[in-house]
């Protein structure tokens, strides 16, 4: 009996020792909590400045070299071109309200990406897309991008409507 108990306290310890071998390292497990933890709180403060109007605390999320592309074709901006157009935005102390549905995280290191669902009143449904980097001790975003999302059922009629929206705005020529 007592070499049964020693046999089987031996399998159960083997076992139990390889397990924790294979297990991710934890101070591995807590840098990459605390890391999502701080990207969340980057993104959701981005979102919480721009519907306060929080002009200074919303662009100081942004890295200096950053680039922000919006809804229409023609909005691509580098940070300080972004800055001249949401400044009357956020003059009155309101900027715009998009408010987040889900939010995605991929990538690892100093760099990372993101997608998420967010809603807004007038836009409806949208995507916004980006990616966040480590500099200096502090995650900020590099790249963000805000898209509509249109439901395949109406993606045809939309584009008709694109498609004629561009022929209006094209210059005329002489």
């Amino acid at each position: 009996m007592k070499k049964k108990v020693s046999k089987y306290l031996l399998i159960h310890l083997f076992v139990f020792s390889s397990n924790l071998f294979a297990l991710q390292p934890i101070k591995d497990v807590v840098t990459s909590d605390d890391q999502s933890v701080a990207i969340d709180a980057l993104l959701d403060g981005l979102h919480q400045d721009a519907r306060e109007g929080n002009f200074q605390t919303y662009f100081a999320r942004y890295s200096s070299d950053a680039v922000f592309l919006g809804t229409d074709k023609t909005e691509r901006w580098t940070i300080e071109e972004f800055k001249a157009y949401a400044k009357p935005a956020f003059a009155d102390g309101h900027g715009w309200t998009y408010t987040v549905v889900k939010r995605n995280w991929e990538g690892s290191g100093n760099t990372r990406w993101f997608d998420e669902i967010l809603f807004n009143k007038k836009l409806g449904h949208c995507r916004g897309t980006g990616v966040v980097q480590l500099i200096n001790g502090e995650w900020k975003i590099a790249h963000y991008a805000l898209t509509m999302l249109v439901p395949n059922s109406i993606a045809a009629d939309m584009g008709s409507q694109t498609q004629e929206a561009d022929k209006q705005e094209r210059p005329k020529r002489k």
